[in-house]
């Protein structure tokens, strides 16, 4: 697909910051990893084969008896009994994942007590319950950034849906939106969001609900701004000399030049949504207990100061996340600059 001159510009922009550049490959490829952690971290083996037959535990629960065992309870492969009678009697082998621990999978055979240093068999250790850390980060990772494009995206939809209608009306339209806003923005939300969160049993969907409540204003003022100024252009009027209807006009007409404004703000609402859920986690009142976190993992690293391993990895991972959300929101920015695209 061939891209307009514009768009062009932006892409070569974009390119020309080679910080942001190379900071979007690697975010990409650490949260591709992060999709297939069922198969890089799990207690579970990808292939087992047992009598000539093949076999997917990762994707299917199979039965002790399955593998001559004698109990219809679900297999567990890390048991030596397991292992024996598939490697011995049925003449097979287990091809494990490069980390044989899922995110709530407790290692019982620990060298030393819980939480207990980097090793051989713990790559990061483990935390105060015996739970791998390298799967619980790399499972974490993968919640916080679902979490943080689903908020990001519909705070975005609401927000530059909000704003339209502000300054595209304007009048009593804008100034009741603008009461509105500056009373509800005024909220302490973080004291809200924990009150909201301690009436209820948290999960996934009802964080991005209370979250959601308050999130979509970022992007009013930015957008509002672009509908101000677009609806007396010239194109604007003779669109709606033309009879076209308000909708049409606002969506197809003035909308496209806001989504600048948008796209450059996204990755900084993308950070901050990651920051707030990461802060909700390590005050207890973020996702479910026993969910991977990186909130949660920094609360172990505070309450276990004698496993530095612990706040180690629960800083480097956090900074290392945010720090190329800023390089891409960045390059987003100079990808949009009016002054670099006419230059």
């Amino acid at each position: 697909m061939r891209l307009d001159p514009i768009n062009r510009r932006r892409l070569d922009n974009f390119r020309a910051n080679r910080r942001g550049y190379w900071a979007l490959w690697l975010f990409l490829a650490l949260f591709l990893v992060s999709l297939f952690a069922e198969l890089i971290a799990n207690d579970r083996p990808l292939l087992v084969q047992y009598q000539g037959d093949y076999y997917w535990p990762v994707l299917e629960d199979y039965s002790e008896t399955r593998f001559g065992g004698e109990f219809e309870t679900l297999a567990d492969f890390k048991d030596p009994y397991i292992q024996e009678l598939i490697e011995n009697e049925g003449q097979g082998w287990i091809l494990w994942p490069p980390i044989r621990y899922s995110y709530d999978t407790i290692n019982y055979d620990l060298a030393v007590p819980a939480p207990s240093p980097p090793s051989g068999e713990n790559w990061l250790g483990t935390d105060d319950q015996g739970r791998d850390v390298l799967a619980r980060v790399i499972y974490g990772f993968r919640i916080s950034v679902l979490f943080a494009i689903v908020l990001t995206l519909a705070s975005s939809v609401i927000g530059v849906a909000a704003g339209a209608v502000q300054g595209y009306y304007g009048g009593k339209t804008d100034l009741l939106f603008q009461r509105f806003i500056e009373i509800w923005s005024g909220l302490p939300v973080l004291f809200l969001l924990i009150i909201l969160s301690s009436l209820v049993q948290p999960n996934f969907w009802w964080l991005f609900g209370i979250m959601l409540l308050f999130s979509w204003m970022q992007l009013v003022d930015v957008v509002r701004a672009e509908f101000l100024r677009g609806r007396n252009l010239e194109y604007v009027r003779a669109a709606r000399a033309l009879g076209l209807s308000s909708r049409l006009i606002m969506f197809r007409h003035i909308l496209p030049n806001a989504m600048v404004a948008t796209l450059t703000f996204m990755p900084f609402i993308f950070n901050g949504s990651l920051v707030t859920l990461t802060a909700l986690d390590f005050l207890g009142f973020g996702l479910p207990p026993g969910s991977p976190s990186l909130g949660e993992l920094v609360a172990q690293g505070k309450a276990n100061l004698h496993a530095p391993w612990l706040g180690i990895t629960a800083f480097c991972a956090l900074a290392l996340m945010l720090t190329l959300l800023i390089f891409i929101g960045e390059a987003v920015r100079d990808a949009f600059d009016p002054r670099k695209i006419q230059s």
